[in-house]
């Protein structure tokens, strides 16, 4: 848990708009099952079924593989059935398919050490 310093220090740089956007990775291999992928706000969790194919696919549209460990942004996250919807759909329904995930993409917060909290019941 961060100090009450660095808390204070996180909000500061937010209000203040100084933060850097992150640069987009570099294009990579398809991740293991269990990865985290992201664009933008928007995370899913890669499952079995994934192709290499899909996997260049969402690279073109932006989608990168989480690789930095203390990542402390906050995240829509694509449910799992929208995630397998994804993955069962035609080449040419794709576009659509992901669209309509990442609009049902419900906000979450940090994870905390129990598991993930989910914003609607915080009232954050």
């Amino acid at each position: 848990m961060p100090s009450f310093g660095a808390a204070l220090r996180d909000k500061l740089r937010t209000l203040l708009n100084i933060r850097k956007p992150r640069t987009v990775h570099r294009r990579g291999p398809k991740p293991s099952v269990g990865a985290r992928i992201f664009c933008e706000d928007v995370r899913m969790t890669v499952h079995a079924g994934m192709t290499v194919d899909l996997w260049i696919w969402l690279q073109a549209q932006g989608w990168r593989e989480v690789i930095f460990k203390g990542d402390r942004r906050r995240y829509r996250d694509i449910s799992t059935d929208w995630a397998m919807q994804l993955i069962d759909a035609p080449v040419e329904r794709r576009q659509e398919v992901l669209a309509q995930a990442v609009e049902n993409a419900v906000a979450r917060t940090r994870p905390t050490e129990g598991g993930v909290v989910d914003s609607r019941t915080t009232g954050t």
